[in-house]
């Protein structure tokens, strides 16, 4: 059964709709995660991007992964929330902020990747599975 998914940025100038069930929540303590976060991991909610309804206008921010592949990050203009990444070797996928949902907490994360870059401070769920890399 499908249920609404929707959320944006703090200011509420930035919105996302999505019909479907995530495929994925997770947490994530790669170093790109750290840095737009400003903490020990980023929390994500993965879906696949056809039903998705975007409003408003995001800025962007190209990075590429470990992989070399590019993924895009898309941020408010106004408030810099960042709200949703894309990825060139997956478009059909995006990754929303956790903390962007309207019900963030309908967020429960499944399994954590790059802990091995994570910290001693940023504790995580002890009862999902952790990967040092991308599974």
């Amino acid at each position: 059964m499908s249920a609404r998914w929707a959320g944006g940025c703090g200011c509420g100038t930035l919105r996302y709709s999505m019909e479907t069930d995530p495929i994925a929540m997770v947490d994530c303590q790669c170093r790109d995660c750290q840095f737009e976060s400003g903490t020990g991991h980023a929390s994500h909610v993965v879906f696949e991007c056809t039903p998705a309804v975007l409003t408003g206008e995001a800025a962007e921010f190209q990075m590429f992964g470990e992989s070399g592949r590019a993924k895009t990050r898309h941020f408010c203009k106004i408030c810099g929330s960042p709200v949703l990444m894309s990825f060139s070797a997956h478009p059909r996928i995006i990754s929303v902020r956790a903390a962007t949902l309207d019900t963030p907490e309908r967020y429960k994360p499944q399994f954590a990747t790059y802990i091995s870059r994570g910290y001693k401070w940023d504790h995580l769920d002890p009862d999902i599975p952790k990967f040092d890399r991308m599974p």
